[in-house]
């Protein structure tokens, strides 16, 4: 978990048991700074992906949003080592996509950014030649609701997606042989009102939560970057959804505005239904409040949701058809004031 302090950054570190339960290991200072965007009411980052575990190589990489600057970390058990720092490119670096030994890097400040980098067994090494400008219209700690969402790359690392919030676009890059994307993005109009967080399903569809309405829009990216929408947004019946990931034919959606998560699937045509008729997965705890970022364990089992208000973290055991049974809290996080954690990677 990410916590985001502004005096100094650091990554808390979990174990994590058979059955799901998380236990403290230790904290691990990032050498940057956490952030606090202007009028962020729960969430400091305002996006999802900040905190990246990439299989591959093996490193954690954590923005640094308060110092521009990114991290990374060797994952070695419950222990962060050979901690490498580099310049994010920009201002306020809020999100990273990862594929194959490529890194990009979304810089939500200023007129948004994303950064290209190689990924080394040094950590991370700029592109260069790989900046890009998204033309937004924000200082360099930007508003929470203008600010770009998410980075994200289709699958097969193809082309590079941006979303941007209240400018309603989801703006694609075509990835060049060079790892470096095309000058300008493809700028589509979402359908449904302010695109955040990027997910894809088994067959390489484009989810996209959207947070005016607390809808689901699915996409099919075109190699041109154009976007055909497979399937209308659909709306969950809660309050302001931010965050989704996907587990295997399931997804789960973290509801910001009324702290609750929303479970989705999809049927062997790829249409997305609410896994039950109140679109609540989980019943809501006070102890759980502000959900926030959400990840889910390699093999699937297990659900972790980042609770920003209560300075929590909850595990669910996912079962056979979708349901969600909590397994683990963790307690004593840093919690939402002038800023708080966001952040969070199934290692």
């Amino acid at each position: 978990m990410q916590g985001n302090e502004l005096a100094g950054n650091t990554i808390h570190a979990f174990g994590r048991g058979d059955d799901g339960a998380l236990s403290a290991a230790g904290g691990f200072a990032t050498g940057g700074k956490g952030g606090d965007q202007v009028d962020a009411p729960t969430d400091s980052l305002a996006s999802q992906g900040s905190l990246v575990h990439d299989e591959r190589s093996g490193l954690l990489l954590a923005v640094n949003a308060g110092s521009g600057t990114v991290t990374s970390f060797r994952v070695q058990g419950q222990k962060l080592t050979e901690r490498h720092i580099v310049s994010s490119g920009g201002d306020f670096p809020a999100s990273i996509a990862v594929s194959g030994t490529l890194a990009y890097v979304m810089n939500a400040g200023g007129a948004g950014s994303v950064q290209g980098f190689k990924i080394t067994p040094n950590g991370l090494k700029p592109l260069g030649g790989s900046y890009r400008s998204l033309g937004l219209k924000n200082d360099k700690v930007p508003l929470f609701s203008s600010s770009p969402g998410q980075v994200a790359f289709t699958p097969g690392g193809r082309a590079l997606v941006v979303t941007t919030k209240s400018a309603n676009t989801v703006e694609v890059f075509p990835m060049q042989g060079d790892g470096r994307p095309a000058h300008r993005p493809v700028v589509n109009d979402s359908a449904g009102g302010v695109p955040f967080a990027i997910t894809f399903d088994k067959a390489g569809r484009m989810l996209v939560a959207e947070a005016e309405k607390s809808t689901v829009s699915t996409y099919k990216v075109r190699a041109d970057g154009t976007l055909k929408v497979v399937q209308r947004p659909l709306a969950n019946g809660q309050n302001t959804l931010c965050r989704l990931e996907r587990a295997g034919d399931f997804f789960y959606g973290g509801n910001t505005g009324n702290s609750t998560v929303t479970g989705y699937r999809t049927d062997r045509h790829g249409r997305l239904a609410l896994t039950n008729d109140i679109g609540i997965a989980t019943p809501p705890s006070v102890m759980s409040q502000g959900v926030i970022d959400l990840a889910v364990t390699r093999d699937e089992r297990f659900l972790y949701v980042q609770n920003g208000t209560s300075g929590t973290v909850d595990g669910f055991r996912i079962g056979k058809n979708g349901s969600l049974t909590k397994v683990t809290t963790a307690t004593g996080l840093p919690s939402f004031a002038e800023s708080g954690m966001e952040g969070i990677a199934a290692v």
